[in-house]
């Protein structure tokens, strides 16, 4: 027991002294030189890569406004333009039409119109903001290429894969719908005019 007993005390003088080695690096590490403030006299802008995009600004109609309000906010607004228009060809889901350019083309223009909240085709849609379109750029084989533009309120991989089920939809031959630049799938070109 007495060998305890030592064995206890030290350990327990091991600790103290420990404690104390501690303590004095901690008040070694613990000093500090007086906080230095700066005069800003050094300030100046960063070099931003990205000064070329314009930043949309614009001011929109609320969400709770009438949809007569919105209207006339969105009638002060251009639409989004479409490059290759074509009479829109209004078939059901399920249907199989033949791989092409021209029936892409009307099935994306009837697309336009039967998803059109996606999009700011309409007065209404522009007046809340939603400036947004999409455009056929070309067929690369089984794949469409679309792009997207404008202001969306939906995420815009969810308005490119609710374009690519529409036209999937109609022309089974379609692998995959797909965009031009990935880009344009992200929050930054959402914000872009």
């Amino acid at each position: 027991m007495i060998i305890w007993k030592l064995a206890l005390f030290g350990n327990f003088c091991l600790l103290s002294s420990a404690f104390v080695t501690v303590r004095k690096s901690l008040c070694a590490v613990t000093r500090v030189d007086p906080l230095k403030f700066s005069d800003w006299s050094d300030f100046q802008a960063l070099e931003d890569e990205d000064d070329d995009l314009l930043i949309d600004r614009t001011e929109y109609a609320r969400e709770e406004d009438t949809q007569e309000d919105k209207a006339r906010v969105g009638a002060t607004m251009e639409a989004p333009t479409i490059e290759f228009d074509a009479e829109p060809l209004f078939v059901p889901q399920g249907t199989v039409l033949e791989l092409s350019e021209d029936n892409v083309l009307q099935l994306l223009s009837a697309c336009r119109q039967e998803i059109g909240t996606l999009f700011g085709y309409t007065e209404e849609n522009r007046g809340v903001g939603i400036t947004g379109g999409v455009d056929f750029v070309e067929m690369d084989g089984p794949n469409v290429v679309l792009r997207l533009k404008g202001r969306f309120w939906h995420e815009r991989k969810t308005v490119l894969a609710r374009v690519g089920a529409y036209l999937m939809g109609r022309i089974p031959e379609i692998v995959d719908v797909v965009i031009e630049d990935e880009w344009q799938l992200t929050d930054e070109a959402n914000e872009v005019w």
